[in-house]
């Protein structure tokens, strides 16, 4: 009973009922999130903006303010809640479909932007949510009852889309290694600037990827200052059946955050404040 009310307290069944599939590795990255923002002390500095799709569900199961957002629409979201508030530590929760297709316009000026947020973005290659069609990352020739002839169209790489478009830091870890992801998750929070967090997070009941991520995970230990070796490494894998995945942070840059260059924004983060305040 004792480990049972625990197991509850630490997935907050109590805000609601857990509907996501059992085994589902959303509950590893539930498990997750909230560890690291207890550890980091934050819970009352975060406010959290999630997405439509099976990865959304994580708002109604943390304790934390945030909003619903619309389709695509959860980095504009984010970067108002900077906007109205930059001494908010902004968390977003997307999907592989909402946010690299729906979102991709978003996706890219945020960031070249570098606004100091992050996100976090569950990939398990399919809209699980409508039943398993197919994304802009789903590998080629992916099948199922709306494309019963194979996707057409070349996987996007977003971890290459990133590094291109000026993210200031990279990362990508697998829902199933929990160490790994507690100590990226602390990193990308702490980093001053826009931080983008890809989870591999197969769908297991749609699209089971785990035998074959796990048979070509690998650690990265290249140095992440490096945007050249950054770019070879986030090249090995094109999100198709094979290549190497490398897990842990692609890439690191200290700069100037978009808040920092905007002056009024800038006195608000000095002195505590935000617009409620002026």
């Amino acid at each position: 009973m004792m480990v049972d009310r625990l197991v509850r307290r630490m997935l907050r069944m109590e805000l609601g009922k857990i509907t996501w599939c059992s085994g589902c590795p959303n509950f590893s990255i539930l498990n997750s999130v909230r560890k690291v923002v207890e550890e980091l002390k934050i819970k009352e500095k975060v406010s959290i903006a999630t997405g439509i799709g099976c990865h959304g569900k994580i708002f109604d199961y943390l304790d934390l303010s945030g909003i619903y957002c619309l389709h695509g629409r959860t980095l504009p979201t984010m970067l108002g809640m900077k906007f109205g508030n930059p001494n908010l530590k902004v968390i977003g929760f997307s999907g592989d479909g909402d946010c690299y297709a729906e979102g991709m316009a978003h996706f890219i000026h945020n960031c070249r932007y570098n606004a100091d947020m992050t996100l976090i973005v569950h990939n398990n290659q399919t809209f699980s949510l409508t039943t398993g069609q197919p994304t802009p990352v789903s590998e080629e020739n992916y099948k199922d009852k709306t494309m019963v002839k194979g996707s057409f169209g070349n996987t996007i790489n977003p971890i290459r889309l990133a590094l291109s478009s000026g993210c200031s830091f990279v990362a990508r870890v697998y829902a199933l290694d929990s160490e790994m992801m507690n100590e990226v998750l602390k990193e990308a929070i702490n980093h001053k600037g826009f931080s983008f967090v890809e989870i591999l997070q197969p769908c297991i009941v749609l699209h089971d990827t785990r035998e074959m991520i796990n048979k070509n995970l690998y650690k990265l230990n290249h140095d992440r200052k490096d945007i050249g070796k950054a770019m070879a490494k986030a090249s090995e894998w094109d999100y198709n059946k094979e290549g190497k995945i490398g897990v842990g942070v692609f890439y690191q840059e200290k700069k100037k955050c978009l808040e920092e260059k905007w002056d009024l924004l800038s006195s608000f983060m000095k002195e505590g404040k935000s617009w409620h305040d002026k």
